[in-house]
């Protein structure tokens, strides 16, 4: 199987332009890509997640990645996929995410002598004259042709400010930047920029007369069709301090079934041989999905904050269904000064651990069977627990499958 054949059946190739020649690109290894990252936050998430596999999937092959920070088109703010318009930020605040992003992107990219680039837009964009770009660039694109993308179209209705009218052409600017500069024949990115990537060809084929290409992955959506890596707390991010490693095992230990085998094939590094032999066990013994889930979430933590992260995840989520605390779980510290002679009621442990938003909502979930305490389903609304309880390792209460926490004494 070719490179490019394995991402067609890993189910990662969304859009492409000029198929053939983009695939003796990529199989020879002599495509020179890049893949664009508007620092919007101090940290990636999931969602750029499948971009970054993506890249040290080609770089394995002998493929040149460009990681383009966007310290530039950050400035403006990227309208696809948005209801409204971006928060503005600061210029301190983009440069201290780009350094955070620089930091994340290293773990998945060798950006070892002639293996890769690392660049940031702000670097040629920030220093564009409006009227020379105006001359240069904005006479090649047609406003009746952008209209058109759907980026633009969904906001028409709703309002499209002419700041983020021009996040296309310093999109298509990069490519044609980077281009020149670098010989970057390729941009990747998510199926929701392909009429943005289009405008990049467009303008290099207008400009020097060359061809180049673009290619656009599939979206990581779950079986209802929603974007994967959105929890009810927000974003499941891939700095520890912002989702900790067994926060991260954990979102992908409970992804739905239907779900499993796609991520499998679409994040991880195992084999497409490997992933059908552990599906077609499924397939016979459909209880053991759970196991199937364990590999996935195991896989990915590994690949995101280490091995022995990993390993310390996985016990630590074993302990949970087993309803036994661990050290690395998210835990809630309450203080004797919460005891009213010697103990707390459930109640008031589910609203201090979060788990429950108000008194009347917790009460609820214990009335309906849905609350349990280290692996003990509890439905006395009156249940209370001493000072003794709570003490050195603490307890484990769940609120349905999902919801838990480790309560200890401080």
């Amino acid at each position: 199987m070719t490179v490019y054949d394995e991402l067609v059946a890993r189910g990662l190739v969304a859009q492409v332009t000029d198929e053939d020649e983009l695939k003796e690109l990529i199989n020879a290894g002599k495509a020179k890509f890049y893949i664009g990252f508007d620092a919007t936050a101090d940290s990636l998430h999931v969602g750029h997640f499948m971009t970054l596999c993506l890249m040290k999937r080609l770089q394995m092959a002998g493929n040149k990645p460009i990681a383009l920070v966007g310290g530039g088109t950050t400035m403006i703010g990227d309208p696809s996929g948005r209801t409204d318009m971006r928060q503005m930020m600061t210029p301190e605040q983009i440069n201290h995410n780009c350094e955070c992003f620089k930091k994340q992107m290293s773990k998945f990219i060798d950006f070892g002598e002639d293996k890769a680039l690392l660049v940031n837009n702000a670097d040629w964009l920030l220093d564009l004259n409006y009227v020379d770009l105006l001359r240069e660039v904005g006479a090649q694109f047609s406003v009746n042709r952008m209209l058109t993308a759907e980026c633009y179209k969904n906001r028409m209705e709703r309002g499209l400010s002419f700041l983020e009218f021009n996040y296309m052409i310093m999109q298509a600017y990069d490519f044609y930047h980077l281009y020149e500069k670098y010989g970057c024949q390729m941009q990747l990115g998510g199926n929701d920029q392909w009429s943005n990537m289009l405008a990049g060809t467009d303008l290099i084929r207008r400009k020097l007369g060359e061809n180049a290409y673009a290619m656009t992955i599939t979206l990581l959506l779950n079986s209802e069709g929603n974007k994967m890596g959105k929890t009810a707390n927000g974003a499941v991010w891939l700095d520890p301090n912002k989702t900790s490693p067994f926060e991260f095992y954990q979102y992908w230990r409970n992804v739905a079934d239907a779900d499993v085998f796609k991520c499998m094939r679409m994040l991880t590094f195992l084999s497409l041989e490997e992933i059908e032999e552990i599906e077609e066990i499924e397939k016979w013994e459909g209880n053991r999905i759970n196991e199937a889930k364990e590999v996935l979430a195991f896989e990915l933590t590994k690949l995101v904050h280490s091995e022995e992260e990993a390993i310390k995840a996985q016990e630590s989520s074993r302990a949970l269904f087993s309803g036994a605390a661990h050290a690395d779980m998210p835990t809630t510290e309450i203080e004797e000064a919460d005891l009213t002679d010697g103990a707390i009621d459930l109640i008031s442990l589910l609203v201090k651990a979060e788990l429950a938003p108000t008194r009347s909502e917790a009460r609820r979930n214990i009335e309906q069977g849905g609350v349990t305490v280290d692996g003990e389903k509890v439905s006395d609304v009156k249940a209370t627990f001493t000072k003794d309880a709570l003490a050195g390792d603490g307890m484990v209460i769940k609120r349905g499958k999902k919801k838990f926490k480790k309560v200890v004494l401080k």
